[in-house]
């Protein structure tokens, strides 16, 4: 665990505590929220002055306690539902907390969730032993907000950063006519050849995962290093101190490439307005396959934006220009979609 400058003994023996179980976690995030949000990055400097913001824990249909957030206008009724879908060993309550207040005081309802085994949500973490399984919690949650009447008549899009791509996609796949659109954010439709393990080694580990699935055993290489293009963005990676650090599970890396070998198989029975959006250094996840997402996508309303230079990280690794561009993006395509669906 790193070091921070000013972090007393006692703060310290907390983080220093093994992630593994979500009480670590709790203690860790209750423990170090107040430096987080202090940290100096543009994200913790938007505007959230006349926000309604929420964090629950409910019991899912499996057993498992979710953790989720809201941020919603507090005197105004929202444009639209925007549903996050975050990405690898990620949570909802570190850099996504700056997205959603921007987003929040330009008018949207932003809800949150961390799936099973990542950030504040009960499960071994960043184990992930079905995607499909992952994917059907995130439905289960956000069919209950939809379903509120506060938010039911309401235009809901899905919005997916890397991993959460795939996610959302595979939402909408097993939900065609669900929801009104999805912004996708450097979307995990392929991981980056330099990223996956050699063929040799990925069958070795195949036929390991079978008897040891939870274990930390797959190379890989420094993801923030990867992902993040400014180095002062890169080192305030370490403050999101309930992220997923290690090797990956032999279990979850296996899922997650055969998501993305299904989801490239696929691209054709997309049809929903998409807004798809990467760097075009990214080394995480392939560019050309979201180029391929955009020619092959049977939807009408599709868009697609790629930014010169940028890495994986488009919301947080970039210089503040190319952030603000990113968010204004998201949000003119938003205010855009919003109308339109209410109108029809």
């Amino acid at each position: 665990m790193a070091r921070f400058p000013g972090v007393n003994k006692e703060l310290q023996k907390i983080l220093d505590a093994n992630m593994d179980e979500v009480a670590a976690r709790r203690r860790a995030r209750e423990a170090f929220k107040d430096i987080q949000l202090g940290i100096d990055h543009i994200l913790f400097k938007m505007p959230r002055d006349g926000l309604k913001m929420k964090e629950s824990y409910g019991v899912n249909s499996r057993g498992y306690e979710i953790f989720s957030k809201s941020w919603l206008p507090e005197t105004s009724r929202p444009k639209a539902v925007l549903c996050f879908c975050h990405g690898y060993g990620d949570t909802c309550t570190f850099f996504f907390e700056g997205i959603a207040w921007k987003l929040a005081s330009c008018g949207y309802g932003v809800f949150a969730m961390d799936y099973p085994g990542f950030g504040l949500s009960e499960g071994l973490h960043c184990y992930i032993p079905s995607f499909d399984q992952l994917v059907d919690d995130v439905i289960e949650h956000y069919s209950k907000v939809k379903e509120n009447p506060e938010f039911c008549t309401l235009p809901s899009f899905l919005f997916g950063e890397s991993m959460g791509g795939a996610v959302a996609l595979k939402v909408h796949l097993k939900q065609p006519n669900a929801w009104s659109g999805a912004i996708l954010v450097a979307p995990m439709c392929k991981i980056a050849d330099d990223m996956a393990p050699p063929w040799a080694i990925q069958q070795m580990l195949i036929g390991i995962a079978h008897l040891f699935p939870k274990r930390k055993l797959v190379p890989q290489k420094d993801l923030a290093e990867a992902a993040y293009r400014e180095l002062k963005k890169r080192e305030q990676t370490a403050y999101n101190i309930i992220a997923y650090k290690d090797k990956p599970r032999l279990r979850t890396a296996l899922e997650m490439l055969r998501t993305t070998q299904e989801i490239e198989r696929h691209l054709e029975k997309v049809s929903l307005p998409i807004l798809i959006l990467h760097g075009e250094s990214d080394t995480v996840t392939d560019p050309s396959v979201s180029k391929a997402l955009y020619e092959k996508a049977s939807s009408k309303d599709k868009k697609l934006i790629l930014y010169e230079d940028a890495y994986h990280a488009l919301l947080s690794g970039e210089p503040d220009e190319t952030i603000n561009q990113v968010l204004n993006d998201i949000i003119c395509w938003l205010d855009e979609h919003s109308i339109k669906t209410t109108a029809t």
